[in-house]
């Protein structure tokens, strides 16, 4: 592969820098602070109207969509820098959902939101935790046809943005083991929304559906349109730990090279030394991985592994190397990594949560050993 950006890839990075220039993570509250309630009722409004200013929100869509027309790498670019401001706008999921659309859905469903999402007027989100957050999200609803639509039953939980969002795209099982994905309106009779709190403090929903019958038109049942969308997802989640990453070795960085002890600064000791070169290590290869992935999205050029498993070698790096930047950030910062007051308690709930997200790396090892071993038994 080759590592070096296109033009248009560096332009919408340079955007994204600055768009999100001037968000202040420490300005929002810690989840700490908000005794079991959402950070706020509303994803900010203010940096979603200048993102669609700056066309960020529309990278993925085609022109005939008002969209640039690039590809996962750009968007990874863009989430990136995203991850480290903690920006709370619906980026991944809001364009990963219209990507999909864009590419898998019929004439009348690309028509009637595509436009409207690259423009910011209407946020799409995507149901991708299943039951528990443990199982398959395509199995924890069915979907069965009657008639000229399809009705749909089950449960989907920790739905991002889901009190937010104009739509939300739900994965579904048929009878015939096949996947299917409904585009559901907020809303829409037979789903039921009840509210979650994340570990960083935001509000999530979950989404009950019960016999809601959603048009044909309104359902994609194009054979990989789910793995797809899930390899985008997971993806661009790993470039948000990434970012995130970036700006805490970043900060930690900077508060060991300023604080003394013994008359020395820390960042002189070994054992701090050691430490955060560590974790600088953790970030490249959480890096290069991401960007693996991104390519092989992108491009989906062949190779002797599918797309999957470049994704997960992606998942592995990400959910393990998030959490030990963020653990060995508040190592070294002592009791300032435990004050809610300080911005570092906000990177490692949304460490956290972006762990939770990407799910253990013991699975995604796991996962990657049978792609291998299918891989061998098939050559």
């Amino acid at each position: 592969m080759d590592f070096t950006f296109t033009e248009e890839q560096q332009a919408a990075a340079e955007a994204a820098r600055g768009v999100f220039a001037d968000v202040a993570p420490d300005g929002v509250p810690s989840p700490a602070l908000t005794q079991g309630s959402a950070v706020a009722d509303d994803l900010d409004r203010t940096l979603w109207d200048r993102l669609a200013a700056a066309d960020l929100l529309s990278l993925l869509l085609d022109e005939e969509s008002g969209g640039a027309g690039l590809d996962a790498i750009a968007l990874c670019l863009v989430l990136r820098e995203a991850g480290k401001v903690l920006a709370r706008v619906p980026l991944l999921e809001s364009s990963a959902a219209a990507a999909a659309v864009q590419a898998y859905g019929g004439q009348e469903l690309r028509s009637s939101l595509l436009a409207r999402a690259g423009r910011g007027e209407t946020v799409l989100t995507v149901a991708a935790s299943g039951r528990t957050g443990h199982d398959a999200a395509e199995l924890a609803v069915s979907a069965r046809r009657d008639g000229e639509a399809w009705v749909l039953d089950g449960t989907q939980t920790a739905v991002p943005w889901a009190y937010e969002a104009d739509f939300v795209v739900v994965p579904a099982h048929t009878g015939d083991d096949r996947t299917v994905l409904a585009v559901i309106a907020r809303g829409h009779e037979g789903a039921v929304l009840a509210e979650q709190i994340s570990t960083t403090g935001e509000r999530l929903g979950e989404l009950r559906l019960e016999s809601a019958r959603i048009p044909d038109r309104d359902v994609i049942t194009a054979e990989g349109a789910w793995e797809w969308l899930r390899a985008l997802l997971a993806t661009g989640t790993c470039a948000l730990a990434l970012g995130l990453g970036d700006r805490v070795l970043a900060m930690t960085s900077d508060y060991a090279s300023k604080r003394e002890q013994f008359g020395h600064p820390i960042a002189s000791f070994q054992a701090v030394a050691v430490q955060t070169a560590d974790r600088y290590i953790d970030l490249r290869a959480m890096e290069v991985t991401l960007w693996q992935a991104a390519w092989r999205i992108a491009s989906g050029a062949p190779g002797a592994l599918p797309a999957s498993g470049d994704v997960a070698v992606a998942k592995i790096w990400a959910s393990d190397g998030v959490r030990r930047i963020a653990q060995t950030a508040q190592h070294l910062h002592g009791g300032f990594g435990a004050d809610v007051d300080y911005p570092l308690h906000r990177y490692h709930a949304w460490a956290k949560h972006l762990e939770l997200s990407l799910g253990p790396a013991a699975a995604h090892e796991e996962a990657l050993g049978d792609l291998l071993a299918a891989h061998l038994l098939g050559a």
